[in-house]
């Protein structure tokens, strides 16, 4: 059985196991009935060295007597012998049949619950999160858990009925070898409890070390450019090797301690081996068929010293699975949004008006960042929303979205508290741009009618003409049905332009644009601009911006400044009051 890496000890071993145990409730049939099978074949496969020591007495008192051996009889038992190990092998293999499939349903089970669970995770809950740490649960821990359970659970039964059924058949050949082979079982048990205690702290800091150097080997390779262009390759080479050195120095130590278990194991077993075959020698002396038995009974020590250290590494595994098993319900148990009845209020006709209403909000409950917040936007108006970096403008777009919920205060749309509507309905209202562009493994087509998928090929080429990218698709090997993976050459504005072309075939009756020329040049975005304007015609738009060239003909513009709005108008009237947003302006366009 290939070892499962440890996790490090549960905090809540009871509790973890629990909830595992309750995940597989739906599987209980197939789970017995393959312990069942185990327990069987496990029982067929502990009678064979009592059969063969009937061969050897056989032989012997043929011997003895002087007469000819029965070759016959002999060759029936052997025939017997070949039968048993035929069906224990098929109950061997029926378990593992059973048990990889029950193995391979919990963990689709974990993982769709995991799935199922971030999206109804709040987004502050992935504030406070690594990435690398949730996707960490969704594949090495839920693996573990798999691997565990599918090597452990029918092997942990499998070793028990070996342990105690070795032990009645030693006692059925002679008590007296028996007690002297138990005697040496404390001693190894002891042992191999304080290595496993020793092994547990270091095995705990191989994982935090091996999660450490993921995420440096991620950070290299995701930003080697930016490394190379600061001539950091050194400095990221040193904090390499110190971290791997780390990892090998734990990793050290905890394959050592943990390899040397069975050493321990053999090293008391030999001994046991040893004294065996003295005694027993001795025993044979008054009854020389003893010797027969001699044979039979250190088969049985054999099969219990290897139950016994069996035990040992499988505790260890079903320690790890239990660790892995707490990360994972620990994100399970997470706090979810909360539901929304099917009563809530949905918009027929979507007019436009947008009202934040002394709106208050903070990402820390104890730090506020937007303070008091009301505005007022009339359908079809076109927003900007300046100011500088920190200032609450991509904070006001999340809370317009619902992707945080306001702590006082309210925002309606058409006189509606988006808190009343549905979180989804609400979003289907905004087609939105981001600054970060989004693209997945997929066709360019299927990029940009994603949310869309009943766009029509001529609705999907008609956005692309408007967000002018469609020259450079038909460019490209295969046009639209071009799939777009990480090894695909698509710039960084040329990916902005996809994403543009996607909130244009969304068609929805509001706009957010989120920094949504940033990555283009100016030819380039002044052919978008016009596009957006014209695809901005009636509708409600909010436009965050840095250059404030893009939103001079914007129909309001709200400045913020440390979470609140400090000024307020068209573009003239503002540097008409020559106050913050006309210094932003100058500061942009000054010689």
């Amino acid at each position: 059985m290939p070892p499962i890496r440890p996790h490090g000890k549960a905090k809540n071993f009871k509790g973890s196991m629990k909830q595992l145990f309750g995940t597989m409730k739906p599987f209980i049939i197939p789970i017995i009935f393959a312990l069942v099978i185990s327990i069987v074949g496990t029982i067929l496969a502990l009678v064979l060295p009592n059969i063969t020591k009937q061969i050897g007495e056989e032989i012997f008192t043929s011997y003895k007597l002087g007469i000819k051996i029965d070759m016959a009889k002999i060759m029936s038992i052997a025939i017997y012998i070949i039968c048993l190990l035929v069906v224990s092998s098929m109950f061997s293999y029926f378990q593992g049949f059973v048990m990889s499939g029950v193995s391979a349903r919990v963990t689709k089970k974990l993982r769709t619950k995991i799935s199922e669970k971030i999206n109804k995770l709040p987004l502050k809950y992935f504030d406070n999160q690594s990435y690398g740490d949730i996707l960490s649960r969704v594949t090495n821990d839920v693996d573990t858990i798999g691997q565990t359970f599918n090597q452990s659970l029918s092997r942990i039964v499998t070793c028990l009925t070996m342990v105690i059924g070795s032990i009645v058949m030693m006692f059925a050949n002679s008590w007296q070898l028996t007690l002297l082979t138990l005697s040496a079982t404390p001693i190894s048990v002891i042992l191999v409890a304080v290595v496993v205690k020793l092994s547990q702290k270091h095995f705990a800091k191989q994982q935090k070390s091996l999660g450490k150097l993921n995420g440096i080997v991620e950070e290299n390779y995701s930003a080697h450019n930016i490394i190379r262009t600061f001539n950091h390759e050194i400095k990221a080479q040193d904090e390499f090797e110190y971290t791997n050195k780390d990892l090998f120095s734990s990793s050290f130590k905890s394959q050592f301690l943990s390899g040397i278990m069975y050493p321990i194991i053999n090293f008391i077993s030999n001994l046991v081996y040893v004294f065996v075959c003295v005694f027993g020698g001795i025993l044979s002396i008054e009854n020389p068929l003893f010797a027969v038995t001699i044979v039979a009974f250190i088969e049985y020590m054999r099969i219990f010293n290897q139950q016994i250290g069996d035990v040992a590494q499988i505790s260890g595994n079903i320690q790890s699975a239990a660790a892995a098993s707490e990360r994972v319900f620990e994100f399970l148990n997470q706090q979810e949004q909360p539901t929304e009845s099917d009563n809530k209020q949905k918009i027929e006709q979507v007019k436009g008006l947008v009202e934040f209403k002394n709106v208050s909000f903070g990402y820390d409950e104890n730090k506020t960042i937007i303070h008091n917040f009301s505005a007022t936007v009339l359908p079809g108006q076109k927003v900007a929303i300046v100011g500088p970096t920190g200032a609450g403008k991509t904070t006001m777009v999340n809370l317009l979205m619902r992707f945080y919920e306001v702590q006082e205060g309210d925002i309606l749309v058409d006189g509606i508290s988006i808190k009343d509507m549905k979180r989804e309905d609400v979003r289907s209202l905004f087609g939105m741009v981001l600054q970060d562009t989004w693209i997945f493994d997929g066709t360019i087509r299927e990029n940009i009618a994603f949310g869309s998928p009943n766009k029509t090929n001529e609705e999907v080429e008609n956005a692309c003409c408007f967000a002018h990218i469609d020259h450079f698709i038909r460019s490209l090997p295969n046009g639209y049905d071009m799939v777009l993976d990480e090894t695909a050459n698509i710039s960084q504005g040329q990916r902005q332009l996809l994403t543009i072309a996607r909130a244009m075939v969304n068609n929805s009756p509001m706009l957010i644009l989120d920094e949504a020329t940033s990555s283009v040049d100016t030819r380039t975005e002044i052919q978008i601009q016009k596009a957006m304007d014209k695809l901005m015609e009636g509708r409600t738009s909010f436009v965050i911006a840095h250059r404030l060239s893009t939103i001079q003909n914007a129909d309001q513009i709200l400045v913020m400044r440390d979470g609140n709005i400090v000024e307020q108008g068209t573009h003239e009237s503002l540097l008409a009051m020559n106050g913050f947003y006309a210094e932003l302006y100058n500061s942009q366009f000054a010689e």
